[in-house]
């Protein structure tokens, strides 16, 4: 089956300089793409030329095999929808804003209020339904954006960082009805945030944007805990990145010598290649060393910790061990361990938990 989007050869410039550069890209009907990077990445640009706001200085965008710049332009855009993050509502009620779109269309009036019923209860907003827009909260707003848009039954949904300015409570929310509604409509969506928790949670695949390149794109256990090399690693949160070289290999177990440590890992590469020995910090079980106790995890290093820091509803810590290792240990285990900086403790990791990269 032919994706329903495909991008070839896309070459912006700004300046003379290159904005965004993606040799091949494709859609397919029914997924979820999540295009994730850093400001500047390109992101938004990628999203505007997909949408047809954009002029490419060179490439082609096909829509169901057709080239768009060959579509009319009206037509194209009855063909998407794109919510910002700016939910940008015309100050009218929530109803009015919703049937815009489908009263623009000449949508019988019967078929735009059964429409409208429909997404209002879907996105939990029917009770706001005669509430001016300015009178509304940022989640609600969203809500109500959203719900203009997947009133149109688009062929492809296009959502541009449409959470990051929510509270971290409407914010939740909203992602996980997103995600159930996306799961149950099968729509056809791309969705760029620089977020990797929303990306793991929407995307049925994630492509990496850096520097205006498209640098890796699978599915998120394939991105997040294989990136392909060490700037994807370093965005998509694998915090661990020592250089090493394989010195031993048995059936699939390698010994990796790192500046000052053996550690075990689990693949496929020949002796005395050289490495990027990658680990998660949700890998790594911390130990109290008077607690500890061996386990099957291949890979156990002593060291202290240097670094303690809130990060959400865990704790960041780094632990010096010849090289600094970072993990994620819950609140709860600081306080029953007794972690503190300075203190020694013991780390332990499984082999098969080790992503390398050869270099």
């Amino acid at each position: 089956m032919s994706p329903i989007l495909a991008a070839n050869d896309l070459l912006v410039l700004r300046n003379g300089a290159v904005a965004l550069e993606i040799e091949s890209l494709e859609l397919e009907e029914g997924e979820v793409l999540a295009v994730i990077g850093p400001n500047g990445a390109g992101k938004s640009t990628l999203l505007l030329i997909l949408t047809r706001l954009v002029h490419l200085n060179q490439g082609q965008v096909f829509f169901r095999n057709l080239s768009i710049n060959e579509l009319d332009d009206l037509a194209y855009r009855r063909k998407i929808a794109l919510v910002l993050q700016d939910p940008l509502l015309m100050d009218r009620s929530v109803l009015e804003n919703v049937v815009a779109g489908l009263l623009f269309r000449g949508l019988p009036r019967g078929d735009v209020q059964t429409r409208a019923d429909e997404w209002l209860e879907r996105l939990g907003i029917s009770h706001l339904k005669d509430r001016p827009a300015r009178q509304l909260s940022g989640g609600e707003a969203q809500r109500v954006s959203l719900a203009r848009a997947l009133v149109l039954q688009p062929d492809i949904l296009f959502l541009d960082e449409p959470f990051s300015a929510l509270d971290a409570v409407a914010r939740s929310r909203l992602i996980e009805d997103l995600r159930q509604l996306l799961e149950e409509t099968h729509q056809t969506t791309v969705f760029v945030t620089h977020d990797r928790d929303e990306a793991m949670i929407l995307g049925d695949r994630v492509a990496v944007l850096l520097g205006g390149h498209l640098r890796q794109i699978g599915t998120p256990e394939q991105v997040f805990a294989g990136p392909v090399d060490e700037e994807v690693a370093a965005f998509v949160g694998v915090e661990t990145v020592i250089p090493g070289m394989v010195v031993d290999s048995r059936e699939g177990q390698l010994i990796i010598q790192t500046p000052s440590q053996r550690l075990e890992a689990v693949g496929d590469l020949e002796v005395w290649r050289h490495v990027f020995f990658c680990l998660r910090p949700e890998d790594v079980t911390i130990w109290s060393k008077e607690d500890y106790r061996p386990s099957s995890a291949r890979n156990h290093l002593s060291g202290k910790i240097v670094r303690l820091a809130p990060q959400g509803a865990l704790v960041r810590l780094v632990m010096d061990c010849g090289f600094p290792l970072v993990a994620l240990v819950t609140r709860a285990s600081v306080e029953e361990m007794g972690l503190a900086e300075g203190k020694e403790v013991i780390a332990s990791f499984k082999a098969s938990a080790v992503h390398l990269i050869p270099r």
